[in-house]
């Protein structure tokens, strides 16, 4: 019987490598920042008059977010590159770093923005190119066709209380910002990074980030909008705005947003025959029996029964439609729901038609967004680098450059199972392959071992990057 350990006995440590580059993948998200313009026009953003910085403010800005896509969580996480000089060139010290996320302001954070959105205008024509459209969003057994999905929501990031802005709120102690994602592609188009005692439903920020997400949409797709979000987005300023955009002259907006449960539905449901409720379909798109869930719309009870208009001051446009399910155990539940043994969750749309089960799927799938959070954590935003507001807003706009352009890697480079891999299994693949680099006539070639599962994936990524052509 042998050993199963032999494997081990002869084998010995040296520190004495050459041509050995670490975490080479990476190199393809540098090359996608380069190639599509994007580091380029950061440059640009960032320039300012009478200042020439030795790093440049914009590629200081493109390795920053390419360091927290291959996994960075600190500033000083930067000497993963700058370690790597032979494949990555001169990297900014941890130093000019702090310096150049300080220097960003209000005035640059939009300039950014503007950068980012021209530069996804590229990004999408090479997808669309490639795919024949931007991806659908899928709605149970079958997607929304070349509507553009924008899905908002909060999130905790937890934090020490050195840092500026952390407080504490309902969901625990740190800074809590709003963040909103593309369905279609991925995409982090906003992250707009809040004190703790930020309120989930507060109007404002919700205007400026559905406001400034539309505006990363290129032009094109801006016609035809779904916006989400949980209950947070039920307020009056916020849902007038979203009907102001929806009756903008060559713009189709719909909106799907949570509702609450307060006396006036209940009452409303109290009043349903039950003759009213109608099938909710599955992820399948299967009708589930209607002793397990169904769905109904109250707009016309809230409307017009006992008591006149009880959605006065909401927009006509706006319906009601509720979806009610066997409570699982330990729900928490109202009186209602435990008199009647029904779970009860609402929302609002203005979208006319359709079936009630289409609709009620369609806003189900809003809870994709927890995925898109989950991965931004994972991406730079679970931790916050520094203690002070400034720094970390920046550092969270690089996050979300960090997503965008592992999202491209994944639309334009990549197929099958990997093609739809998270963060986490794309660094562990590809980001971290280490491969030699070896010279001759006059070039650097990276030698990606055979052995390495992914090395023809990699392989095909490299080659996909290094063709881009930067904007004229």
């Amino acid at each position: 019987m042998s050993d199963p350990t032999a494997w081990s006995r002869d084998l010995t440590v040296e520190v004495d490598g050459h041509g050995v580059v670490n975490h080479a993948g990476s190199a393809v998200l540098r090359l996608f920042a380069d190639g599509t313009g994007l580091t380029g026009r950061l440059s640009r953003a960032l320039r300012r008059r009478g200042f020439t910085p030795v790093h440049d403010r914009g590629r200081v800005l493109t390795d920053t977010a390419v360091m927290i896509a291959d996994g960075g969580r600190v500033l000083s996480d930067l000497a993963t590159l700058r370690d790597q000089g032979e494949l990555f060139g001169p990297v900014a010290s941890d130093p000019t770093l702090r310096r150049a996320l300080t220097e960003i302001d209000t005035l640059q954070l939009d300039r950014i923005a503007a950068a980012r959105a021209a530069t996804r205008r590229n990004v999408w024509q090479l997808i669309a190119a490639q795919h024949g459209g931007i991806p659908a969003s899928r709605v149970a057994d079958r997607d929304l066709g070349k509507q553009i999905v924008i899905r908002l929501d909060a999130t905790m990031i937890p934090s020490h209380s050195d840092k500026q802005g952390a407080a504490a709120n309902f969901k625990g102690y740190g800074h809590h910002p709003l963040a909103s994602f593309c369905d279609n592609t991925g995409e982090a188009l906003v992250v707009k990074l809040r004190p703790g005692t930020a309120g989930s439903n507060t109007a404002r920020d919700h205007i400026d980030v559905v406001d400034t997400s539309i505006a990363a949409v290129p032009w094109p797709y801006r016609r035809n909008l779904l916006i989400t979000t949980d209950g947070a987005g039920a307020t009056h300023d916020f849902i007038n705005h979203l009907h102001d955009l929806a009756h903008r002259r060559g713009q189709h907006l719909e909106y799907s947003i949570g509702w609450e449960l307060g006396e006036r539905e209940q009452n409303a449901i109290t009043l349903l025959p039950e003759d009213a409720w109608q099938h909710v379909i599955d992820a399948e798109g299967k009708a589930r029996d209607l002793d397990a869930a169904g769905v109904v719309e109250l707009t016309g009870l809230l409307r017009r029964s006992v008591g006149g208009d009880q959605l006065a001051g909401w927009p006509q446009e706006m319906r009601v439609i509720c979806r009610r399910e066997r409570p699982g155990s330990g729900a928490q539940l109202s009186l209602l729901e435990e008199a009647d043994g029904w779970r009860y969750s609402l929302f609002v749309t203005n979208t006319p038609g359709r079936q009630l089960d289409f609709l009620e799927a369609r806003h189900r799938v809003h809870a994709r967004v927890e995925d898109r959070i989950r991965n931004g954590k994972s991406t730079g935003l679970a931790h916050l680098p520094s203690t002070s507001m400034k720094v970390n807003t920046a550092w969270c706009v690089a996050a979300a450059i960090a997503t965008d352009l592992l999202c491209w890697l994944r639309l334009l480079c990549l197929t099958g199972t990997m093609a739809h891999a998270e963060p986490k299994t794309l660094r562990y693949r590809l980001l971290h392959t280490a491969v030699r680099l070896v010279r001759g006539q006059r070039k650097r070639k990276l030698k990606i071992p055979e052995t390495w599962p992914w090395a023809r994936e990699l392989a095909a990524c490299f080659t996909f990057a290094l063709a881009l052509a930067p904007p004229g």
